[in-house]
C-alpha cells in the first residue's frame, strides 16, 4: 500500500494554484484581443453575406408588381342562430 506523502500532497497543490493562477492572468491578457479577432471575423463574415445577398437581386430590372386582392367570398348567413348572454350576479 503507498502512501502519500506531505510534500507531494503540497506539491501537487502548488502545481494546480501555479497553472490556475496562470491561466487566469493569460485570459486577462488575451482575452480582449481574442474576443476583438471574433469580432472582427463575424463582421467580415456578415459584410461578405451582406455583399451576396445585395448583388443577387440587385438584377437592374426594376419592375414593380402589384398583386391584386381576391375577391373575398360571400359568407354565409345561415350559420346559426345568435344569443345574447347576460351576467347573472
Amino acid at each position: 500500500m503507498q502512501v502519500a506523502s506531505l510534500s507531494g500532497v503540497l506539491k501537487v497543490i502548488l502545481i494546480l494554484l501555479l497553472i490556475y493562477y496562470g491561466l487566469k492572468i493569460l485570459t486577462r491578457l488575451f482575452g480582449p484581443l481574442l474576443l476583438r479577432y471574433v469580432t472582427k471575423k463575424a463582421g467580415e463574415k456578415f459584410q461578405q453575406q451582406f455583399q451576396q445577398y445585395n448583388q443577387s437581386h440587385s438584377s437592374g430590372d426594376d419592375d414593380i408588381t402589384i398583386d391584386k386582392k381576391p375577391k373575398q367570398k360571400s359568407t354565409n348567413k345561415d350559420v346559426g342562430e345568435y344569443i345574447d348572454f347576460e351576467e347573472i350576479d
